[in-house]
């Protein structure tokens, strides 16, 4: 039954079962916010802010409301002789009630001052409506057993909840004009900035200069052979977003412990080698540094997950609830190779590609970078040229498809010259050059840090 007809067949008793009530609505709010555009220009560009034409519950509003934004759009007056001119070109004017309604739309208004005001509450009774709408169809899939995994459904569920309280059941589609404009303020305020960064920060001085930071849903791939260091390369860029930017950052360790990540970045910002942290501290000194540390980032919106198991859709239930609770900023995967979905598949290649692309759509979902950390294959070992490359990411080569940066770490070891070096070889870039970078590897420190200044961050 659709809305219309849930509002004519409506008998005005709110003790019925819940699908003979009437969906949340404010039509005296809708008159208000419609009467206030048609007296007052500046009151087209408050409700304009607020509202959009779906958000009114009767079609005769939303018929009206569209012809005020077209007028206003072109440049025209929108007052009652001009709206009801363009519904009559369009032949909605009798629809809508005629030129008498928009009369008494006008009439009806208190004040047009406050009709942004108005127009907040025909947001929120449509937010009300959507969520009523949501729940029906989350009911539908709890009863339609057998049509889908348990934990897809749940997921499907908590998706529908998410849709509502993110984007305000807006259109998935958006036409190239609309866009312009939000496009251009980004461009103006990436010039307007002074350390010319306009996504998440890693602090490495070099890779930020490449990439401008880290943005809103890319998907990063760090990739490696074990023990090279990807892993301390993953938390270095956690600890530069949250403790340095104070950006909120997940990182979902299926590797290393949580006890183990936190030693690690204690290691790393105190300058206190990791092995002193693990044997017990001795000197007061060192114990003084612990503590001046231990006091600047404990708030830190660093947030560290090392469940056991953790399938990929946990991992998307809890980014979600950091997102809303928290501005999630950033997420990091430790590692991509662990995950598992918990179901038979036809082959671990299969698996990891599917996990792959369910992250680049997280990263687009949440709008938050997704950085992947991956273990490479043997090919660099079976190479006299010991330096990776993107064909040699394991079990999956569409890892390397769905990325939108490709890093590879490498660690020359049988030149001594190089010691302590490491190249960060960015791989791929899709927006922007690619570039091998110098860090030097502080192992005992359990960090890198950038080559032209002693410190890192």
């Amino acid at each position: 039954m659709s809305i219309a007809e849930l509002s004519s067949s409506y008998t005005g008793s709110s003790d019925g079962p819940p699908d003979d009530r009437l969906p949340p609505q404010d039509l005296g709010a809708e008159q208000s916010v419609l009467g206030s555009m048609l007296l007052n220009k500046d009151a087209i560009a408050d409700c304009l802010e607020v509202t959009k034409s779906t958000d009114f519950y009767r079609p005769a509003h939303e018929l009206i409301y569209d012809a005020v934004l077209d007028l206003y759009g072109r440049g025209e007056p929108a007052d009652a002789i001009t709206v009801a001119d363009e519904l009559g070109k369009r032949g909605d004017l009798t629809r809508v009630g005629g030129q008498a309604y928009l009369h008494q739309l006008i009439q009806s208004v208190p004040t047009a001052a406050n009709a942004g005001y108005y127009a907040e509450i025909v947001h929120e009774r449509a937010v009300l409506r959507r969520l009523v709408e949501a729940g029906t169809r989350i009911v539908q899939m709890g009863y339609g057993q057998g049509e889908g995994d348990v934990d897809e459904i749940v997921n499907r569920a908590q998706a529908e909840v998410y849709s509502v309280a993110e984007k305000r059941g807006g259109e998935d589609y958006h036409q190239l004009g609309e866009l312009l404009n939000a496009t251009m303020e980004e461009i103006e305020a990436a010039a307007g900035r002074t350390d010319d960064l306009t996504g998440v920060p890693t602090g490495f001085l070099e890779l930020d200069t490449l990439t401008n930071g880290l943005h809103p849903g890319q998907m990063i791939v760090i990739a490696a052979r074990p023990a090279v260091g990807k892993s301390t390369l993953g938390i270095d860029i956690a600890r530069a977003a949250a403790i340095k930017h104070n950006m909120a950052t997940a990182v979902f360790s299926l590797e290393m412990s949580r006890t183990e990540i936190t030693m690690r970045i204690l290691s790393a910002e105190a300058t206190i080698q990791l092995q002193d942290l693990r044997k017990g501290l001795k000197g007061q000194e060192q114990w003084n540094k612990l503590a001046r540390v231990m006091g600047k980032i404990s708030d830190a919106p660093l947030f560290i997950d090392d469940s056991p198991n953790m399938s990929l859709m946990e991992i998307r239930s809890k980014c979600r609830r950091l997102k809303q609770q928290h501005n999630l900023r950033m997420v990091i995967i430790d590692y991509l190779q662990l995950m598992s979905s918990g179901k038979k598949v036809e082959s671990r290649q299969q698996e990891v590609a599917e996990f792959s692309r369910a992250l680049k759509l997280l990263a687009k979902e949440l709008e938050v970078p997704v950085i992947a950390i991956s273990q490479l294959n043997r090919g660099p070992e079976q190479r006299t040229d010991k330096r990776p490359q993107m064909s040699d990411l394991r079990e999956s080569g569409s890892i390397e498809q769905d990325a939108d940066m490709v890093i590879l770490l490498h660690r020359d070891r049988s030149d001594p010259e190089r010691d302590g070096e490491a190249d960060v070889i960015v791989a791929k870039h899709r927006n922007g050059p690619t570039a091998d970078i110098v860090l030097a590897f502080q192992g005992h420190y359990s960090r890198f840090s950038n080559m032209a200044r002693d410190g890192g961050f």
